[in-house]
C-alpha cells in the first residue's frame, strides 16, 4: 500500500511516497525559516505552510512516478492560528510552538496550575496551544476560529473541521483520560465559546482530496513526534526516542497508563489506534537544530555538517546553557536565556561549539533521568532520529552524558514513516500496529566512553550553570 506522507514541520515540510515492500520512493523537501521577534514572538506565514505542503507532495508524486492509495499527515502539534472557516483564509500569522508571549498569560493563571496539570497531564506554559490560542485572541484578532495549523491544513485539503487525539493532547484544551475538550479549561483561557475542531483517531480517514492530482483519501493524522515514535517501533512501555530536530524530544511510550508527571514531564496521548489510546511521556529541548543555525548566523560554522570538523575534542572547560528560547521540561522557564561560563581570552570558536553541543546533550540527559523517575525504572537504550543525528560530536555527547547505547534509526525521515504507518492502518482494518511499525537496525549505535564519574560531574557542573543563569523571581516581575 503506497502512502503519500507529509512531515510539516517548523523548519520545512517534507513529503515521501513510501511503500512497506519497496520502501521510499521519493522525497522532496522545501524549507521553510520562522521569524524570531524581539519580544519572543515565533511566527509563520501560513501561506507558505500551505504552499509548502502542495508543492512538497505534488514535486514527491512526480518523481515517484506510481499512484498512490492515501495521504498522511504529521504536524507541528503545537503551532496555532486564526483562520476563516467560510474561505480558509488565514486571518494571522502562523504563532510557532516555540512563541514565548504568553508568559504572562500563563503566570496571571498560575493558582490553576495544579488543576490543569491533573485535567491535561501538561504543565501550563506557553510552548503549548492554549495560552497561544487565548493571546492571539487578546492582542491579533477574534474573528474566525482558532485552531492548530493540522486543521487548517486538513481544512484546505479535505473540508473537514478535525485534529486528531495527539494533537488535542497537546493543547492544555482537553481532558487526558477522555481525550475529549473540556470546557472548564476553554473558560480558564478565556476561549469560551471557541468552536473547536472534531477529535478524530490517528487511524481514522477523515476525508478526500484532490489537492495533488486525483481524488485520495486523507488518514493517518498525528503530531510529529508521536509519529516518530510509532516509526522506530517504541510500542511497549519503556522504550523511547529523542528526535534532535528544530527542538529535541525525548518521548517515552507508557502504554495505555496515562501518568501525571512527578519529575516535570508531559503526558501527552501517543495515538489512537484501533479504538485504544496509548500514552507517552515526554520533554523538550526547546533549540537543538534552531541552536546550531544560531552558531551559523554567527559564522561560527557554515552548515550544521560542519559541527564535527569545527567542534574541539575537550571544551577546555566552557560549558553552554543554549536556553535562546527558554527552557522545557523540567526547569518549564520560559523566561530563561542561554549562558556560556567558562569563557577566558584563550577560549576559540571550537570550544564554544561544543559547549552548545554538549548542553543540548546534557538537557535530553535531565529529560532520560525525569522519565525514568516516572516509570520507576532506567532507559536501557535510546533510539533517536533528526537532521542532528548526522553529527557524530553531538550523539557521542549524548551516549556519554545518559550512560547508555544511543542507536540511529536507519532512515533520516522517522516522521514522515510513522504517519504512513497510520495511513496504512486506516486503510486496512486486519493490519497489526507491529507490523505497520516495520522492524529496522540502528544505522550506527554509540556507546558511552567517559566513565559514570565523569559524566556525572560534567552534568552536576552544567546544572550548576543552569541555576546560575536562570533569572530571580524579582527580575521578572508579572
Amino acid at each position: 500500500m503506497t502512502v503519500l506522507a507529509i512531515d510539516q514541520g517548523t523548519s520545512g515540510t517534507k513529503a515521501l511516497v513510501v511503500d512497506p515492500a519497496d520502501g521510499v520512493l521519493a522525497v522532496a523537501e522545501i524549507p521553510l525559516r520562522p521569524t524570531y521577534l524581539a519580544d519572543g514572538g515565533v511566527e509563520q506565514d501560513p501561506g507558505k505552510l500551505l504552499d509548502s505542503v502542495l508543492t512538497a507532495g505534488t514535486r514527491a508524486l512526480s518523481e515517484a512516478g506510481r499512484p498512490v492509495q492515501a495521504v498522511a499527515l504529521a504536524n507541528q502539534g503545537e503551532t496555532v492560528l486564526a483562520w476563516d472557516p467560510a474561505t480558509g483564509r488565514p486571518l494571522s500569522a502562523a504563532l510557532v510552538w516555540q512563541d514565548r508571549r504568553a508568559e504572562s498569560l500563563c503566570a496571571q493563571l498560575s493558582d490553576h496550575a495544579e488543576l490543569i496539570a491533573q485535567r491535561t497531564g501538561l504543565v501550563l506554559d506557553p510552548y503549548f496551544s492554549a495560552p497561544k490560542m487565548a493571546w492571539l485572541r487578546r492582542h491579533l484578532t477574534t474573528q474566525g476560529v482558532v485552531t492548530t495549523t493540522d486543521t487548517w491544513l486538513i481544512h484546505h485539503l479535505t473540508g473537514a473541521f478535525v485534529t486528531d487525539a495527539a494533537t488535542a493532547s497537546r493543547s492544555l484544551l482537553t481532558d487526558l483520560d477522555e481525550v475529549s475538550w473540556d470546557p472548564q479549561l476553554a473558560d480558564l483561557f478565556g476561549l469560551e465559546g471557541e468552536r473547536m475542531p472534531q477529535i478524530v483517531a490517528c487511524d481514522d480517514t477523515v476525508g478526500t482530496t484532490t489537492a495533488f492530482g486525483p481524488r485520495l483519501p486523507v488518514a493517518g493524522l498525528v503530531v510529529d513526534q508521536q509519529a516518530a515514535l510509532l516509526a522506530e517501533g517504541c510500542l511497549t512501555p519503556g522504550t523511547a526516542k529523542c528526535t534532535f530536530g528544530t527542538g529535541a524530544f525525548l518521548l517515552a511510550n507508557t502504554g495505555r497508563w496515562a501518568p501525571r508527571s512527578r519529575s516535570g514531564l508531559a503526558t501527552s496521548v501517543a495515538w489512537r489506534i484501533r479504538e485504544h489510546t496509548s500514552y507517552c511521556l515526554d520533554g523538550q529541548v526547546y533549540t537543538a537544530a534552531s541552536a546550531v543555525r544560531w552558531l551559523a548566523d554567527l559564522g561560527f560554522i557554515e552548515t550544521a555538517a560542519d559541527l564535527d570538523g569545527v567542534a574541539a575534542d575537550d571544551a577546555a572547560g566552557v560549558l553552554s546553557v543554549p536556553a535562546l528560547a527558554g527552557l522545557g521540561a523540567p526547569w518549564w522557564r520560559p523566561d530563561a536565556k542561554a549562558a556560556f561560563t567558562g569563557v577566558t581570552l584563550s577560549t576559540r570558536r571550537e570550544h564554544l561549539v561544543l559547549a552548545v553541543l554538549q548542553g543540548i546533550a546534557a538537557q535530553v540527559a535531565e529529560l532520560a533521568d525525569c522519565v525514568s523517575g516516572d516509570l520507576g525504572t532506567p532507559l536501557e537504550r535510546l533510539r533517536v532520529d533528526g537532521g542532528l543525528t548526522r553529527s557524530r560530536t553531538l550523539m557521542q555527547a549524548t551516549a556519554d552524558l545518559l550512560q547508555i547505547p544511543v542507536d540511529v534509526y536507519s532512515s533520516p525521515h522517522a516522521t514522515a514513516l510513522g504517519a504512513a504507518a497510520m495511513a496504512r492502518l486506516a486503510l486496512d482494518p486486519d493490519l497489526a500496529v507491529e507490523q505497520a511499525a516495520s522492524d529496522w537496525t540502528a544505522q550506527i549505535s554509540y556507546e558511552p566512553h567517559w566513565s559514570a564519574d565523569r559524566a556525572q560531574d560534567h552534568r552536576a557542573r552544567w546544572r550548576a550553570a543552569v541555576e546560575a543563569a536562570l533569572p530571580q523571581e524579582d527580575e521578572n516581575p508579572v
